[in-house]
């Protein structure tokens, strides 16, 4: 049970959804720690900015930050550059392949489900990655995979469990994201919701 929430979380944490925007700035949050034209100076070690944009991007993902609006403007290069290496393409591999290891050990078998057993996913950048303007992706019906994640979603929905998926997309979006994921490869889930009307 531990393990499945571990992998459950690892799962949704690195598939963050990344945005960016230009007027927040992390150097403008850190102003009173003061700064060098080669990184960032906290607590008197020096640091540059790459490392820094990683160690940001880590720890979005394994959610000791929380609550973040946007990517600060310094890094939005460093994560564009990994959402769309094929590191990031491996994690998601990666994670998607334990947590259907996970189920051939420790749940139910593609022969032997209950039927109460239930899976929830976010759609965004989680089954459909999307770039900016994300309006436009979502009319167009047209935002690719994520990769790995139709193989874990079918996987799931073959073992009889229920699949649930939720989205902060609007609700007159719905019949362009139903198009949009059956487009994809994603069928056959028991319920979408959206958050806003």
């Amino acid at each position: 049970m531990d393990r499945s929430i571990v992998l459950s979380l690892a799962l949704a944490s690195l598939l963050v959804g990344v945005v960016s925007a230009r007027d927040w700035n992390i150097l403008n949050q850190l102003k009173g720690l003061g700064s060098s034209q080669n990184g960032i100076v906290s607590s008197g070690v020096s640091t540059n900015l790459k490392r820094y944009c990683e160690s940001w991007r880590i720890n979005v993902e394994v959610h000791n930050i929380r609550n973040f609006d946007v990517v600060p403007q310094e890094c939005v290069s460093h994560v564009k550059k990994y959402m769309t290496s094929s590191q990031y393409e491996d994690d998601v591999e990666r994670a998607a392949d334990e947590v259907i290891l996970h189920f051939g050990s420790m749940c139910c078998t593609k022969t032997k489900c209950d039927g109460m057993d239930a899976w929830l996913f976010d759609i965004d950048d989680t089954l459909l990655y999307h770039s900016l303007p994300r309006e436009q992706w979502l009319l167009w019906r047209k935002a690719p995979a994520v990769p790995h994640m139709v193989k874990l979603y079918q996987d799931i929905r073959e073992r009889g469990i229920k699949i649930f998926l939720v989205s902060s997309r609007k609700e007159y979006l719905r019949s362009a994201t139903v198009d949009n994921l059956i487009q994809a490869g994603y069928y056959g889930w028991s319920n979408l919701i959206l958050r806003y009307n």
